[in-house]
């Protein structure tokens, strides 16, 4: 990519998984720009954005190119009316100062590009591109989804951060696949370098920590809900064709408890009023936990930090 742009991450994100990059994108107050792909997942991410201060804007992905063009032209021409006012009020009262100090506009147009290029180097640009629910459903038609993405936003990417886990092994060759791909791709992973294996394990810290908590349960059937999870599951049981995930005699024999995995963006009885839903419908008792921002935030900084260091090697 141009090294004398901003650096680029786009972020392909699970709309389960909103709250966890709504986290993180708030936390990070070192951003040059913050794009959201507007699409019908991208209203409620949007608003959650906005409520915790973060300055944002939204456009179609097919726009988003027109925009980084533009974004890239006005920081270096800020750059170099910055740098000309510079030179003309040092030289005003003397014209034969600016011979002394630049011998050629060449030195002075390096100057500028130089000093445009380490200023854009400081503060890249996030894309985040939401995908819709259930798509975990069909490993195939996810994969296929975010395949077509990862191609669509690599042309304007310095790097992807897939925020998704491994449903059902579904992006276990997508490294491989895209090798020769202009930009670098980025998973959730835990601290063994293993990507989570799904959105209960990102919520509850890593693989590890999700077999502790299920063979903590002494054989126990569990379902876990976070407030995303917890708002969802009637549209998706819609949508999902009684798959055993909300077959309500397969969950019954099953699963015996729900546990309610509480994160650091959900406020409100909603979701305690979600999960007694939940749990009177299938018949379950109800047990409590703390989440874990810290797979989504220690992915999101590795990406942000790799590409950043990559633009300043350039």
């Amino acid at each position: 990519m141009n090294g004398e742009r901003m650096p680029v991450l786009s972020i392909i994100a699970c709309e389960m998984l909103e709250d966890e990059l709504a986290y993180v994108l708030s936390e990070d107050h070192d951003l040059g720009q913050l794009i959201v792909v507007e699409n019908r997942q991208s209203f409620r991410f949007v608003r959650k954005l906005k409520s915790r201060n973060c300055q944002l804007r939204l456009f179609p992905l097919e726009k988003v190119p027109i925009f980084l063009k533009e974004a890239n032209n006005s920081v270096y021409n800020s750059v170099y009316n910055s740098v000309y006012n510079s030179v003309y009020n040092s030289v005003s009262l003397n014209p034969l100062k600016l011979l002394l100090k630049f011998p050629s506009f060449e030195r002075i147009s390096y100057n500028i590009r130089g000093k445009s290029k380490e200023k854009n180097k400081e503060k890249p640009i996030v894309v985040v591109n939401t995908l819709k629910l259930g798509l975990h459903a069909d490993c195939e038609l996810l994969r296929s989804e975010i395949y077509q993405h990862i191609k669509k936003m690599a042309a304007f990417s310095d790097g992807i951060l897939i925020f998704y886990g491994n449903c059902g092994h579904s992006l276990r060759n997508t490294e491989e696949e895209f090798k020769d791909l202009p930009c670098s791709l980025y998973f959730l992973k835990d601290e063994k370098g293993e990507i989570v294996d799904d959105c209960i394990s990102v919520a509850l810290g890593g693989n590890d920590n999700y077999a502790e908590v299920m063979q903590g349960g002494n054989g126990i059937g569990m379902i876990y809900l976070t407030p995303m999870w917890a708002s969802s599951w009637k549209q998706m049981r819609k949508e999902s064709n009684n798959t055993s995930d909300f077959n309500e005699s397969f969950l019954k024999k099953h699963y015996k408890k729900v546990v309610k995995i509480n994160n650091k963006i959900f406020t409100g009885n909603e979701f305690d009023e979600n999960v007694l839903d939940y749990a009177r419908t299938f018949d379950m008792s109800i047990a409590e936990m703390e989440g874990s921002m810290e797979i989504a935030s220690r992915s999101y900084i590795n990406a942000k930090n790799n590409i950043c260091k990559r633009a300043l090697s350039d």
